[in-house]
């Protein structure tokens, strides 16, 4: 009987949990290739962003009054929708 190992992809970012917010946004720019592309105030103390790559990868990281910034998702193929204005046709 022939057993197999499951075969696990590892996360370029696995390793990446929290980190002080500005190492955090070097790493995902210089290293990533990735932009902040959106954010908004999810509290008095928190900021949630969106950083996107042009090869489609996201990351959504939880910015904190602290300092502090964690990757809370992470994934692939990114689409922007844009509202399309009706008297332009």
């Amino acid at each position: 009987m022939l057993l197999v190992a499951p075969v696990h992809a590892k996360s370029p970012i696995a390793e990446v949990i929290c980190e002080p917010t500005g190492r955090m946004h070097e790493k995902l720019s210089r290293q990533f290739g990735s932009q902040q592309t959106a954010s908004g105030i999810r509290g008095p103390e928190q900021i949630m962003e969106v950083w996107t790559s042009e090869r489609g990868d996201w990351t959504l990281v939880m910015t904190y009054a602290t300092g502090t910034s964690c990757i809370v998702a992470m994934g692939e193929n990114w689409n922007t929708h844009a509202k399309t204005d009706p008297a332009r046709g």
